[in-house]
Formats: structure tokens, sequence, C-alpha cells
């Protein structure tokens, strides 16, 4: 008899436990990795604006220079990251996979080819030197740059250069050109007198985008939560959207970076922002960039052939838009 109540009162206890275990985890915030990007920095309009909490979902956003972000992803420091579909790839084949549960924005001028004063087009870079973080996004953008114009990437001599380092190359003269998202590619605009973006993002919409990648398991484990998160979103671009709070949140977002709120807008209009029908549209499966699956092919195949991964990734693999169809369903 006192054998059977001491495994009773066992058995109790290490429910009890278990039961605890469970609320402590559920008690953790998500946490997302963010960066310098504006379909990024517009989640801090949902965070000072306290939407998250009105969806009633614990979020902590961590910032992060891009490249360490990533890191941190890999190394399951953090539940999700912001990254392009192509880094998204290039994470889960080396490291740590992730499903992409919501499209941020596509790139729309905001990722540039800048050249020196005397390099007007494209075609003006045939044997010449162009500085960029070799294998990155810039570089498929060069190549698809190239390709459009009838070069080939053996006409260029790349020059590794880190992202963050693109303007003082050009300034030194060591290279022709650059390859540089914002507010790095506006810096050498500014740096360099007379230089020019001759291509950008704007010019092949859709073949960078940007979107909330999470680790497969916190998917799993949590998605509900997730579902929030991504209702947060849609109610944080119609707050940037609304004529009546444009303004506010362009000032929260310039504050993030430490950048004078009309400059900031005017960086805006590079990114484009999806909302919800723009995810709609955008994670439906297709072969053009006007879907992120036709974009990520794109980017897969550059990766294998560029030797930053051997295998081919499965695509389908990294997007779930079933979070987004939910809400859509209800509206």
């Amino acid at each position: 008899m006192l054998f059977l109540r001491r495994s009773v009162l066992a058995v109790l206890l290490t429910a009890s436990l278990s039961l605890l275990s469970g609320v402590a985890s559920a008690a953790e915030p998500l946490t997302v990795g963010y960066s310098d990007w504006p379909g990024w920095v517009a989640w801090e309009v949902a965070i000072q604006k306290g939407f998250f909490k009105d969806e009633g979902v614990d979020v902590a956003f961590k910032w992060f220079e891009y490249g360490p972000s990533m890191d941190a992803f890999t190394a399951s420091k953090i539940d999700a990251v912001l990254v392009t579909n192509g880094d998204a790839l290039v994470t889960g084949a080396n490291g740590r996979v992730s499903t992409a549960i919501l499209l941020t924005d596509y790139s729309n001028g905001n990722d540039m080819i800048v050249g020196k004063p005397g390099i007007a087009t494209i075609k003006d870079l045939k044997g010449k030197k162009v500085g960029l973080e070799l294998n990155l996004v810039e570089n498929l953008m060069l190549v698809k740059a190239l390709e459009a114009n009838g070069l080939k990437d053996t006409d260029v001599t790349l020059v590794n250069v880190p992202t963050n380092d693109t303007p003082q190359a050009l300034a030194a003269g060591g290279v022709d050109a650059i390859g540089a998202w914002y507010p790095v590619a506006g810096q050498a605009l500014k740096q360099v007198a007379g230089s020019k973006a001759i291509f950008t993002s704007a010019d092949m919409p859709g073949l960078i985008y940007d979107g909330l990648y999470v680790g497969r398991e916190s998917l799993a484990a949590r998605r509900a939560e997730w579902v929030k998160v991504v209702k947060v979103w849609i109610k944080t671009l119609a707050f940037i959207n609304d004529p009546k709070t444009h303004e506010e949140a362009v000032k929260i977002m310039a504050a993030r970076v430490q950048v004078a709120p009309k400059d900031y807008e005017a960086s805006m209009k590079g990114t484009f922002l999806l909302d919800l029908p723009g995810n709609v549209k955008a994670l439906t499966k297709g072969d053009g960039l006007d879907s992120v699956y036709g974009s990520s092919k794109i980017s897969d195949a550059f990766s294998v052939k560029a030797g930053v991964y051997k295998k081919a990734q499965d695509i389908d693999t990294y997007f779930d838009g079933s979070l987004i169809k939910e809400i859509s369903d209800k509206k």
C-alpha cells in the first residue's frame, strides 16, 4: 500500500513537472533576427505600436548585421530570421533548414550595380573589375544583368569585397563597379561623385524576395503563434500604407536606423512591401519571377553552378503558404 501511494505520488509529481515545463516553454517568446532593410525594419512599427501584444503573441526581435543574423539562425540562437530567398537556400544547404511563412517584400531598386564615372551601362563592364560579395545576392543580380545585356560572367573580373566595404573600394579606384544593397549602395553613390546605378533590382523585379524564414522545428511546435505573427505583419502593412498613419510609421522606421525620415521615405520606394494579396500571389507556385518558387529556382541554379552548395535544394519545402491562406480565407 505504501509502495502504491509512493507510485501515485511519483506519477503526480512527474505530471506536475511536465506541466510546469510546458508552461515555461510556452512562455518563452518567439525570437526573430532582423537587420537593416526596409522590409525588415517595418517590423519596428509593430514592436513600437504594441501589435504583438494586441494579437496575444510574445515575440522578441533581435537586431543584427545581416551576415551575423544568418549565423545566429544557423546556430539555433533564434527561431527565425529575415533573409532573401536565395540566402535561405544557402543557409539550408550548409546549415539549418527553414521555411518561409511570409514574404515581406521584393527588392524594387534597392539592390544596385553602381559604376564609377565613365561606366554608364552594363555593357561598359566588359573587361572591367566588379567588386561585390561573392556568391551572395548581388553576385546573382550581376550575372542576370550581364545575361540580359548579351554578356557572360567571364566577361568581367569579380573582386570579392565585403558589402559594407564596397563604397570605399569604388572610391579608391580598385574596381570599376560594385554591387551592394541599401543602405550601402546609397553610400557609394554619395561617396563617389559621378557614379551611377547602371542596373538595379527594379530592372528585374522578383529576382530577390525577402521573407520571414522559420526553423522547421519551431514552426511545427508553435504554428498557432506563427499565424499570429503573420497577422501582425498584415496589420503593420495596413498602418504603413494608411495615409493617416504613414508619416508616423516612417518616423518609427527611420529612428530605428538613425536616418532622417525624409531620407528614409525616399529609400522605401526601392522595396516593394507585400501585403496579404501580394503574399497570396507570390506564394503561388509558378516558374516566373512573380512567384517566389520561380525566383528561387534561379537562385538555386546559380548557387549550385557557383559551388556554394553541391546539391540542388527542394524548393517546395522552403515555403509554406498555408498560414497566409488561412488568414486570407477568413477575410
